[in-house]
């Protein structure tokens, strides 16, 4: 097994994940894609984790090379080795592949008492509970967001994981977003509202720039003025605590374009449309990573 780091040698290693990111523990990345890139990023800026303290593997070397390079972590192709000298695991690989590489003997004995995290949309726990039936396991959903420290990650944990466990976990998604815990009976629609909900932000937006250039504004301006209208509205929501509909309340003046513009939205049906979208995106998820 090779390892590719600007520092060379090897990692500390530690028996217990339950405090990894207050003693000397190191989190391994199996499968360094866009989400684990961007957690390793969040951990390094935040400080959380220095760069010593993070192993990654990739598919190719060519990747592993770059991730190296540009981060400071220890990188390979070999899961195994990651596995062994993590303390705990972020498995962030595709669902078809999660059974090839944790349904091992080895890697079974390699991740045997350590913190497992996994992102793999539709991989039940107890799926993943029977490839490694001795770890503590702990299943998250995080979005693409994440990717610019904007994120929102739930997580949910397994029988064997503790408070503590979810505590490591949720202090690991927080360096890229907000992190909760929820039960996972509610994975299926946190997967359609949290994981595919950016794709219908991002309609909403193409949608309302369309609008502005329609009535006279440049492409790039309209997009512009869109995104950030609700980037800000979403963000009035999370500071005041206020519910949606006050603060529409707000912005809404008798005889006024904001009544207008509502009503034009509610003759199209846009609030059965939008949760219907998230009904029908909950019922595909329930069935994603299902054999």
């Amino acid at each position: 097994m090779r390892w590719l780091s600007p520092r060379g040698g090897r990692g500390p290693g530690c028996a217990r994940s339950e405090g990894m990111l207050d003693n000397d523990g190191t989190l391994g990345v199996l499968g360094c894609g866009t989400v684990g890139e961007a957690i390793v990023r969040g951990l390094i800026r935040s400080g959380s984790l220095a760069p010593a303290r993070l192993s990654v593997s990739t598919r190719r070397t060519e990747a592993a090379e770059a991730l190296a390079a540009k981060h400071g972590v220890r990188a390979t192709v070999d899961n195994l080795s990651v596995a062994r000298e993590a303390s705990a695991v972020l498995v962030s690989l595709k669902p078809q592949q999660l059974q090839g590489v944790l349904d091992a003997e080895e890697m079974r004995a390699a991740l045997r008492g350590k913190l497992v995290l996994s992102t793999a949309a539709g991989v039940r726990l107890e799926q993943i509970r029977r490839w490694l039936p001795e770890s503590p396991l702990i299943r998250a959903m995080p979005n693409t967001p994440c990717t610019i420290g904007e994120g929102m990650t739930i997580v949910s944990r397994g029988p064997l994981a503790t408070d503590a466990h979810v505590r490591t976990a949720v202090r690991l998604f927080q360096t890229v977003g907000r992190c909760i815990e929820l039960e996972e009976k509610s994975m299926d629609v946190v997967t359609a509202l949290n994981s595919s909900g950016p794709a219908f932000a991002y309609l909403i937006i193409e949608a309302l720039a369309e609008g502005g250039v329609m009535m006279g504004l440049r492409r790039d301006v309209a997009m512009e003025i869109a995104a950030q209208m609700l980037h800000g509205s979403a963000r009035m929501v999370l500071q005041t605590g206020m519910h949606p509909a006050a603060l529409k309340d707000q912005v809404t003046t008798p005889a006024g374009c904001t009544i207008a513009g509502l009503l034009t939205l509610e003759d199209g049906r846009i609030r059965s449309v939008l949760a219907r979208a998230v009904e029908e995106a909950t019922r595909v998820a329930s069935r994603l990573g299902q054999s």
